[in-house]
């Protein structure tokens, strides 16, 4: 395989930042890490971003019934590309396992079209890690091409809304 002098280092690979793995100090040294890792969930030595997703439950039991769900969604989405840009980059990884405050951010999104009780929530967690993971077009699409916090976050968001669009496509039935 040939690469162009453009072409970004591979992992491991000559000329490379060699990525770092997060640990509690790297948590709490700023507080972009610490939201980036999704309050330490990102720490996580199996499935980071299953335990990151995890998160978005606590928060949307507390802020769901808030006029002002939707701005602290807003929020918590643009807040997270500083975040996850910062923590990537100390990292040394544009989009590190272990950044997961893009789940949570985009899950929080997921919950308020989840079907009442504990098979709607268990669904709509189901479905939002099941795109997240398989990155249907166009998000893995945009995955390989947008860096930095933005990219970070992007590829969730888009999970959110296919996730989205299957709740409201089975809703009738439940």
């Amino acid at each position: 395989m040939t690469t162009s002098p453009n072409d970004p280092p591979s992992p491991g690979g000559e000329g490379a930042t060699p990525a770092k793995q997060p640990t509690f100090a790297f948590l709490l040294a700023h507080p972009a890490h610490f939201l980036a890792l999704g309050f330490g969930a990102g720490l996580s030595p199996r499935a980071p971003g299953t335990v990151g997703t995890l998160v978005a439950f606590p928060l949307f039991w507390l802020l769901a019934d808030s006029a002002f769900f939707w701005a602290w969604v807003a929020v918590f989405l643009a807040v997270g590309v500083w975040a996850c840009g910062v923590a990537g980059r100390n990292l040394g990884v544009h989009d590190h396992g272990g950044l997961v405050w893009d789940e949570v951010a985009a899950f929080l999104m997921v919950l308020p079209f989840a079907p009442p009780g504990l098979f709607g929530c268990a669904l709509a967690f189901a479905l939002f890690r099941l795109f997240d993971i398989w990155k249907p077009f166009p998000i893995g699409w945009l995955d390989a091409r947008v860096e930095g916090g933005l990219g970070v976050m992007l590829d969730d968001v888009l999970a959110a809304g296919y996730a989205i669009l299957c709740l409201l496509g089975v809703s009738p039935w439940m």
